[in-house]
C-alpha cells in the first residue's frame, strides 16, 4: 500500500530523527512510504519550492493512507493534513512525542472522523501504533 509520511523538514526539526522512523516503520511492514525521508525517493539534487510542492501534492495524490509526526510544528505538514483531511478524505494518522511541549489547537481540536492523534513514548509505541493504524484503515 502507499502511504504519505508527513513531518516538519523546515519547520521545527527537532523531532526529524521521530519522523525517519515513522518511515522506517512504514516500509518494514512492507509498504512504501512516499516521503523525502525515504532512501527510495530522496533526492540528492536540491529542489526549488515549486518543485517540492508538486512532488508532495503527486505524492499525496496518489496515496491511500496519511501519516504525519506532528511533534514539532510545521506550517507544510498541517496544509498536508488538511489536504488529505477535507479534499482526499483519506484517514490520516498524527503521531506526537510525549516529550513534545505543545501541539496545534487546529490539529488536536479537529474533530474529523478521519483523523486519528495518538501519543508514543518510543520506537515500540510507534511500531504498535503504526501497524494497528494500517491495519485498521488499510482495507477500506
Amino acid at each position: 500500500m502507499i502511504i504519505y509520511c508527513a513531518g516538519p523538514i523546515k519547520g521545527n526539526t527537532e523531532f526529524k530523527d521521530n519522523y525517519s522512523k515513522v518511515v522506517e516503520v512504514v516500509e518494514s511492514l512492507g509498504h512504501t512510504a512516499l516521503s523525502e525521508m525515504s532512501k527510495k525517493f530522496h533526492s540528492s539534487i536540491p529542489l526549488s519550492p515549486k518543485q517540492v510542492y508538486a512532488r508532495d501534492m503527486k505524492w499525496l495524490e496518489g496515496s491511500k493512507l496519511m501519516i504525519a509526526e506532528i511533534s514539532g510544528p510545521s506550517l507544510g505538514v498541517g496544509f498536508e493534513i488538511a489536504y488529505a483531511l477535507f479534499v482526499k478524505k483519506i484517514n490520516v494518522l498524527a503521531l506526537y512525542s510525549s516529550d513534545a511541549p505543545n501541539l496545534s489547537s487546529m490539529i488536536t481540536g479537529c474533530n474529523n472522523p478521519k483523523l486519528s492523534i495518538s501519543k508514543y513514548t518510543n520506537a515500540d509505541d510507534l511500531t504498535k501504533i503504526i501497524n494497528d493504524f494500517i491495519v485498521k484503515y488499510g482495507s477500506n
